[in-house]
């Protein structure tokens, strides 16, 4: 699998490109708007034909690039048929599988975050948005948030993959790239041992962090697979 991860430094977001070398056949997962031009770039540098777009979720801190990818390739926009916009191409349910070439990429429901948090397995990645982070996770204070839920969603979806399974997040504050199922499950000090739900809830309730700076003009945007009204 040719794997690269990119950076968005304003909104702190990771895309991820995956591509099939026997097919050419690539993929993008959280493109922001912005990064466009750069993203079609690195395909083509690499010798890919983009065929789908995935977004892990109704972002608060971006707008995404599936729209606009849409547009400029005929790339297959992807969200999650639980809260995610009605003008994506295909709207996933847990357990479904799209293929990249050869690569399956299978789309795993992790709510809790907001109502559309969809992670999606690919070999020996989990591609996680904003339900688990690198020693942290997603905020459950607005956009359909809920704390139980998203520990539910870690704890029975994420932290039963493989321990060796590379966690890659939507989003990085404080420097690291990737992460480990095992390694969060014994060091994330929000959802890893020995926390237990009732402490997360109590400790998610706590935060009283600011709303998203381009919240008012992100979730519209997204809603519309990126398209600012």
């Amino acid at each position: 699998m040719i794997f690269r991860q990119l950076f968005d430094r304003e909104s702190s977001t990771f895309t991820y490109l995956i591509g099939d070398a026997p097919s050419g056949e690539a993929a993008l997962i959280d493109p922001v708007v912005g990064n466009v031009d750069r993203d079609l770039r690195l395909v083509d540098e690499l010798g890919l034909r983009l065929v789908a777009v995935f977004d892990t979720h109704v972002h608060a801190d971006h707008v995404t690039g599936a729209g606009s990818l849409r547009e400029r390739t005929g790339a297959k926009t992807h969200f999650s048929a639980r809260g995610g916009p009605a003008c994506a191409d295909v709207l996933l349910e847990d357990e479904s599988i799209v293929f990249v070439g050869g690569l399956g990429v299978r789309a795993v429901a992790t709510p809790g975050h907001t109502d559309s948090c969809m992670s999606y397995v690919v070999g020996d990645r989990v591609f996680t948005g904003d339900a688990l982070l690198v020693r942290g996770c997603g905020r459950t204070d607005f956009q359909e948030g809920d704390s139980r839920t998203l520990w539910q969603s870690v704890q029975k979806s994420l932290f039963t993959l493989p321990d060796a399974t590379y966690v890659c997040p939507a989003h990085d504050y404080g420097g690291y790239t990737c992460s480990t199922i095992g390694e969060e499950k014994r060091l994330n000090p929000r959802l890893g041992a020995p926390m237990t739900c009732d402490g997360f809830v109590e400790l998610m309730g706590k935060l009283q962090l600011p709303p998203p700076a381009k919240m008012s003009e992100s979730v519209p945007a997204n809603k519309a697979c990126g398209k600012r009204t």
